[in-house]
């Protein structure tokens, strides 16, 4: 059977490409629908269906574009109620792609209009399943998503459908059928997915907490809720939009890939109100940055942390990238949401400095240096912006921990007087950290460069002890 998984690491998001005999499908589309175009027209066949597991949160699916360019249809579950032309299909109803069929199966609980495709081959044999939220490798769909929507919808009353949806319309499926989740590792839409981004349903039997066959419901409730951190605030504004209906990627790129000289770019900051976005390597931004701007780097997980820190996608956005990216970020950045971008630096930030403007940087010191400061002071403040978890597996001895994720909701708890330091596990979220601290005015940081990696390297005191003082 042709089914193919297009994987996007950024936001450990896959996509599926189905073809036979001249006709084609696509399974929850990212944002820039060109290479799923592309794909198709390789094998001259036409992309009939675009078939939507659920209303994403995690990102803007591409379904509206598809459809605007290739006529396909788009295809959701039972329940949904989209805002805009689409087909609802019924639980069992077969769509026919080829020689190919595809069976729906209604499996809601990570959402309620949540749905697996069955893909069947030409011979009618059972191949796999296209899950999506519901079932990941290792994990399943948290339930708690849907709430910040529709307020009835508790975690609780979700996980009670998702119990169901396993057992009754998963489990009961052949072993030999591969598992096509819709996403893995990385992604906050699960708590503990495997790095493998396929599997057989047999193993997923065995080795899957949430498919234990003697698992009662209160079992399953209580393991499924316990450990679920806040999402991202970006999570109920992306299924509005996946609902709603959005702007065409074509009207974005051409709105905010725009050359700004200095001077623009500089006017258009004050008279906007725009976010001003570094995305350039690290070590550039920390030896100058235009003041007030944010880094969040274009080669970590750039888009994920785009959607945890800015808090509103509608929040205009200014542009410093690496020369030649500045297509990449707008493209990224809208695969999350943010689709108001008013242009770019032309000329990246040596533009900015040949053009004698003002600028910042970012005071970093190596862990020798830490650690000798650290015995001169010894009431120095150290904040850990790494993830409670890591935190909790291993952290300096007083170090109070302030995962970045929620960093914008503390920047009152940290010192406006006295220098502080601030690390993360290798050196990315503590730029970023300090950054957004530095954007609030708060400069007297000095972040630790490599972060935890070279302090557990160092002989300075680690513990696994929650120090109390944790802000989350």
């Amino acid at each position: 059977m042709k089914v193919e998984q297009i994987y996007t690491g950024c936001l450990a998001h896959a996509a599926y490409y189905l073809e036979s005999n001249g006709e084609a499908a696509i399974f929850d589309p990212l944002r820039e629908v060109g290479p799923y175009i592309e794909r198709a027209e390789q094998d001259n066949a036409k992309i009939k269906y675009v078939f939507e597991t659920h209303f994403h949160a995690d990102f803007v699916s591409g379904h509206l574009d598809l459809k605007k360019k290739t006529g396909a249809e788009i295809v959701f579950g039972p329940t949904a109620k989209p805002g805009y032309d689409a087909l609802v299909a019924e639980d069992n109803q077969v769509f026919r792609v080829g020689d190919y069929k595809v069976k729906v199966l209604h499996t809601p609980g990570h959402t309620m209009e949540s749905t697996t495709y069955l893909l069947i081959d030409e011979n009618g044999k059972e191949h796999g399943i296209i899950t999506g939220d519901t079932l990941f490798i290792g994990d399943v769909g948290r339930p708690d998503l849907a709430q910040h929507v529709v307020s009835e919808l508790t975690e609780e009353k979700l996980a009670n459908h998702l119990y169901d949806s396993l057992r009754n319309k998963i489990m009961p499926l052949s072993d030999d059928l591969i598992v096509y989740p819709n996403h893995g590792a990385g992604s906050a839409c699960g708590k503990m997915m495997s790095k493998e981004t396929t599997d057989t349903l047999g193993h997923q039997k065995e080795v899957n907490y949430a498919l234990r066959a003697d698992m009662t419901r209160e079992e399953f409730i209580e393991e499924l809720l316990t450990g679920l951190t806040p999402p991202p605030g970006y999570f109920p504004q992306n299924v509005l939009m996946n609902i709603q209906g959005y702007e065409s990627l074509d009207t974005i790129m051409e709105r905010g890939a725009r050359p700004l000289s200095p001077e623009a770019f500089e006017a258009a900051a004050n008279e906007t109100g725009a976010i001003v976005l570094d995305v350039r390597n690290r070590e550039d931004f920390k030896h100058g940055h235009i003041p007030r701007s944010i880094f969040i780097g274009l080669d970590g997980s750039f888009a994920p942390w785009a959607g945890a820190l800015i808090k509103d996608v509608k929040q205009p956005i200014l542009i410093i990238a690496p020369e030649g990216r500045e297509e990449e970020v707008i493209t990224r950045l809208s695969r999350v949401g943010f689709d108001n971008t008013l242009g770019y630096l032309e000329g990246s930030f040596d533009a900015w400095r040949k053009a004698s403007k003002e600028y910042d940087t970012i005071t970093s010191i190596d862990v020798a240096t830490f650690k000798t400061n650290l015995e001169e002071e010894k009431d120095a403040k150290v904040f850990d912006v790494r993830k409670a978890s890591e935190y909790n597996s291993e952290h300096m001895v007083g170090a109070v921990n302030t995962p970045l994720d929620y960093i914008n909701d503390h920047v009152a708890e940290f010192p406006t007087d006295n220098m502080f330091y601030l690390h993360c596990f290798g050196g990315y979220r503590s730029v970023i950290a300090a950054s957004i601290l530095k954007s609030r005015g708060i400069h007297n940081v000095i972040e630790v460069a490599g972060g935890f990696k070279k302090i557990k390297e160092s002989d300075l005191p680690l513990t696994d002890y929650v120090c109390p003082t944790t802000m989350l």
